[in-house]
């Protein structure tokens, strides 16, 4: 993987591939969108710390740094704009299929269960759940088609989705690029950052059920 996006660095197709993989994620979740973000990054800092240490003059380390922070922010935008779309390709669909997605929903409970305090923290202001479920596995899937089964507003929906789109992006990229600048373009800075990547998402989904637990008891 990252020697396929070495290759394309540099050119608009690792984010056209980046993009894709996170609008689509949103209904096929097992798709690596969130590794695809840390590999990219990675192999952007690791290449430019490689040719910094090959220039070693000072004016061509602020030019690769310079060069280091658009790529970044490029990407990270790149990123928080295709989670934000696909949120919304999903939250439009299940509004406009309502019932077909709620009797899917109803038949697991834990879906239910999520898709009612969706509703309830929303209307509140409380959408802070958006943020933690974007991290959690499946739980971007679980948000934006609940959202709109529910059929919670746009106005409702939409900044949550952004804020969450935003953070995880960060969340993403910044992984990718400390692992590459410490350790380079290698698979154990990729594998590093994935495992912090999950680590999040393990701990999102028990923030998320604790609720659950407290109410059960």
């Amino acid at each position: 993987m990252l020697e396929s996006l070495g290759a394309l660095g540099g050119t608009p197709w690792v984010y056209v591939i980046v993009s894709l993989s996170i609008v689509l994620d949103v209904f096929v979740p097992i798709l690596p969108s969130g590794v695809l973000v840390i590999a990219a990054a990675t192999t952007a800092a690791g290449t430019g710390t490689a040719a910094e240490a090959v220039g070693g003059a000072e004016v061509t380390a602020t030019v690769h740094s310079g060069a280091h922070l658009a790529e970044m922010l490029s990407l990270m935008l790149c990123a928080a704009t295709a989670s934000v779309l696909g949120d919304m390709v999903a939250y439009r669909l299940a509004r406009r299929s309502g019932d077909r997605f709620d009797r899917a929903i109803g038949r697991s409970r834990r879906l239910a269960t999520a898709q009612e305090r969706l509703g309830t923290a929303l209307t509140r202001g409380g959408g802070g759940i958006v943020v933690l479920a974007r991290f959690a596995p499946a739980g971007r899937s679980v948000v934006s088609l609940g959202a709109g089964v529910a059929h919670r507003t746009v106005r409702e929906f939409l900044p949550w989705s952004a804020l969450a789109g935003f953070v995880w992006a960060a969340y993403s990229v910044s992984l990718g690029y400390f692992g590459g600048q410490w350790l380079g373009t290698s698979w154990m800075s990729t594998a590093l950052s994935v495992v912090a990547l999950f680590a999040a998402g393990s701990a999102a989904a028990f923030l998320m059920r604790r609720p659950e637990r407290r109410t059960a008891h």
